[in-house]
């Protein structure tokens, strides 16, 4: 009877701890290869009940972790993906300056936005304690990347993040924010140089804009922002911009134009998305695109040579133009 005794009170205990249903914490560093994939235990079969696991990611120098989400489906007893109390979930953090910070919980079936650590390293906890026979788990791809994810440009690399747009290499084009379409990074700032020649301006429309903050975009308000310079540094004619905005223009006084984007270490924002033209200007009321190559011996149209206030004025007064 004792031993009987001693046999229940073992398996009472037992059933009373958190038990993993394996060990399936993981480390992925950069030295071991630039990009990969994670998945959750068992994938694309569903994860067993009670799986607690964490993957780290640690980078070096400059690199920063990013996550694409290519699958997400998890177990929730209702249908709210933003409701992840009761239901299996994500938690994504990053580290700063020796703390770490979370980023969001993710839950439900719908793929969350790619990630990206603010320095380093990055780290997710999977908390897959219910499961069902429905469910497949998740699973992301990773890079550690020195470019910051913003395609276009050329990447400067006297800069922590900086990108120059010469309008002899691209006459017109794109650039982004961090990460984009993506979780913008916490505690950045990247540059945008756009260089052109002497007579050219620069156009810039922004289609997508939604950077955490609210007005004057200040450090008071702990906002991000973006700002416009025609100078390597600040210029008074440009008020900071942030919030979630409507499409806008900016254009530039000359033929150099600096776009910086800044963030703080608290909030997220999944940043902008713009256009670039480089712009002719012959005179105050004449702009033309740039042409990349003129075709030999093509015809010109009269109200491209001319400038618009004497074409104006010639209309008007009925009279012979010369010009």
């Amino acid at each position: 009877m004792e031993a009987l005794a001693l046999l229940l009170l073992l398996l009472g205990a037992a059933s009373s701890r958190d038990v993993k249903a394996g060990n399936c914490d993981v480390v992925i560093t950069s030295d071991a290869g630039k990009n990969g994939s994670v998945s959750s235990p068992g994938f694309p079969q569903p994860y067993p009940p009670r799986s607690v696991c964490r993957y780290e990611f640690q980078g070096r120098g400059k690199e920063r972790v990013q996550l694409v989400f290519t699958e997400f489906n998890l177990f929730t007893a209702n249908d709210d993906d933003h409701d992840c109390e009761s239901a299996d979930s994500i938690v994504a953090y990053v580290h700063m300056e020796g703390r770490s910070e979370k980023i969001d919980t993710f839950c439900g079936g719908q793929v969350p936005l790619p990630l990206m650590s603010s320095g380093a390293r990055l780290s997710l906890e999977f908390r897959g304690l219910h499961s069902s026979r429905y469910v497949r788990g998740f699973k992301a791809l990773y890079t550690f990347t020195e470019n910051f994810g913003v395609s276009g440009g050329r990447q400067l690399m006297e800069y922590t993040c900086g990108f120059s747009f010469n309008s002899s290499e691209a006459a017109n084009g794109s650039f982004s924010s961090p990460n984009y379409p993506g979780y913008y990074p916490r505690d950045t700032e990247c540059s945008y140089l756009f260089k052109g020649r002497p007579g050219e301006r620069i156009h810039l429309h922004f289609t997508y804009f939604d950077v955490e903050g609210v007005l004057p975009c200040e450090a008071t308000s702990a906002s991000d922002y973006v700002e416009f310079s025609n100078f390597m540094t600040q210029d008074r004619k440009f008020s900071r911009y942030c919030g979630q905005l409507r499409e806008f223009e900016v254009e530039s006084d000359r033929h150099f134009f600096r776009v910086t984007f800044r963030s703080n270490d608290r909030l997220d924002g999944t940043g902008f998305h713009a256009t670039y033209h480089f712009l002719e200007h012959e005179d105050t009321n004449t702009v033309r695109p740039v042409r990349t190559s003129a075709a030999p011996n093509a015809a010109t149209s009269i109200t491209d040579e001319v400038p618009g206030c004497l074409l104006l004025a010639a209309l008007l007064l009925n009279a012979p133009f010369y010009y």
